[in-house]
């Protein structure tokens, strides 16, 4: 559908058997170089990782395998049957891990989506603002790539 959008946004014929490129494009790209090193220090600093995420399955496994870096727990739109920013990931992941909320910092990309969800359920947070955009709401802390995370998660929560 984006793609579409796209197409015809920019005057461009989409051949219809290429409808859904983008989508069988997402197991294949690449995470940001950063990402792998800034995940392994936050976990060698004791720090668990869970994957909350508006996809399915089968991408985030792709993409946790792209990362490299094991993490405890994915839940995903597809088996929870809500999309963020609905507080259904966030009651999920707290009873399955019984993690206590004041330990709990959630580090996303998104405002709308995660931060100010987040936010307004009374967590942490960390924005990764990799386009210079303004904070609202306003985060705990905003990183531009994620290069100083550890340190950023040892700051909010020592």
């Amino acid at each position: 559908m984006t793609l579409a959008r796209l197409a015809e946004h920019e005057g461009l014929r989409l051949p219809f058997e290429e409808a859904d490129a983008l989508v069988r494009s997402l197991p294949s790209w690449e995470p940001f170089p950063e990402v792998r090193e800034a995940l392994e220090d936050a976990r060698e600093r004791g720090w668990r990782l869970a994957i909350l995420s508006n996809t399915d399955r089968d991408f985030i496994e792709a993409s946790m395998d792209r990362i490299g870096v094991s993490f405890e727990l994915a839940l995903v739109a597809s088996e929870l049957g809500s999309y963020k920013p609905a507080r259904t990931h966030w009651d999920a992941f707290f009873a399955r891990t019984g993690a206590a909320r004041e330990s709990h910092v959630h580090v996303a990309a998104s405002l709308f989506y995660d931060i100010a969800a987040a936010t307004a359920l009374g967590l942490r947070t960390i924005w990764i603002n990799r386009l210079g955009e303004q904070p609202e709401p306003q985060p705990d802390v905003e990183l531009h790539t994620l290069d100083g995370l550890g340190e950023a998660l040892d700051g909010l929560v020592p």
